[in-house]
């Protein structure tokens, strides 16, 4: 019984340092396999800080970059066209433009004119009618804002196998969303000239990868790894192409570059809005909630020395 009881204690001893052992080895190999990345691009955002908020006419840009470039790719699920006109979003309205109808609310968003033709301008799918088949109508407030693809086999089938990800909360997907995107979008470059890429890839130093596996032979030892004095290049390959050239989306105001750079700092601004359209809401209750708490414990410090002055020690 003694024995069998060392020898239980022996196995129990390797496994704990066995199961502690293969982790490390694991993550040793998964950060070796994983290449390095250029550091991000870093911008000063308008809503960044705790007093930070959005700006209306780059809400407005973004949206319009999205549309004309990101949306026959991908989708924003989680907002419906409505959201556009709530407080805070790219389109709400403090009062309503001239010629609208006496008596209308505009400040709601199923009221909002200028939702209401972004809305109409969709066709969405609807249904079923009294005989059981579904229609296309035009799109309402209420309606979610429709994706390219009906479901995910059609889209990986329509990008060659790669499922474009959903953008409405793709900022809170990725460490660092905001700067990711903005890096990633204004960050194509030409391949180096260490790796071979294949017809459908596309270089980028900002998106994680490994090129280890797309570097030419004559740059790797028998193990396949890179002889002495290369180095392996940051960042990886994706199968979307650069989305975004010069002058790709036509601006109302002249006075905005209709450039690659301003056409990420905008979209990235309606992307950011779109993961989380209650930030200005939710910064304003933590202003008042600090003041509050300010002011509390000012009087309960000031009380505490009043009350306690006049205890004789």
């Amino acid at each position: 019984m003694r024995e069998q009881a060392t020898m239980k204690s022996k196995t129990s001893l390797r496994t704990l340092i066995a199961v502690p052992a293969a982790i490390a080895m694991a993550t040793g190999a998964a950060v070796a396999a994983g290449g390095k990345t250029l550091e991000y691009k870093h911008n000063h955002w308008h809503f960044s800080g705790p007093f930070g908020a959005y700006d209306e006419e780059a809400l407005q840009r973004g949206f319009q970059v999205y549309r004309t470039v990101c949306a026959s790719c991908h989708a924003v699920e989680q907002l419906s066209f409505r959201n556009l006109g709530d407080v805070g979003g790219p389109f709400h309205l403090a009062e309503c433009p001239a010629g609208v109808a006496e008596g209308t609310d505009c400040t709601k968003p199923s009221d909002n004119p200028v939702v209401k033709a972004i809305a109409a301008e969709y066709e969405v799918t609807d249904g079923p009618d009294d005989s059981g088949d579904m229609f296309k109508r035009k799109g309402l407030p209420s309606d979610r804002i429709p994706g390219p693809y009906a479901n995910e086999q059609q889209a990986r089938a329509a990008n060659g196998g790669a499922y474009p990800p959903n953008l409405a909360l793709i900022m809170k997907a990725r460490h660092h969303g905001p700067d990711y995107v903005y890096s990633l979008l204004t960050g194509y470059e030409a391949a180096p000239e260490t790796v071979v890429m294949g017809p459908t890839q596309h270089y980028n130093p900002y998106f994680a990868g490994d090129m280890t596996t797309l570097m030419k032979p004559e740059f790797l030892n028998e193990e396949g790894h890179p002889i002495e004095g290369v180095e392996v290049p940051p960042g990886g390959v994706l199968a979307m192409a650069p989305p975004l050239s010069d002058g790709v989306v036509d601006y109302a105001d002249e006075l905005v570059p209709e450039t690659v750079d301003q056409y990420a700092k905008d979209v990235v601004e309606f992307l950011t809005w779109a993961s989380e359209p209650k930030m200005e809401q939710r910064k304003s209750l933590g202003v008042v909630t600090m003041g509050y708490l300010l002011i509390l414990t000012l009087i309960l410090f000031f009380s505490y020395r009043t009350i306690w002055s006049k205890v004789e020690h």
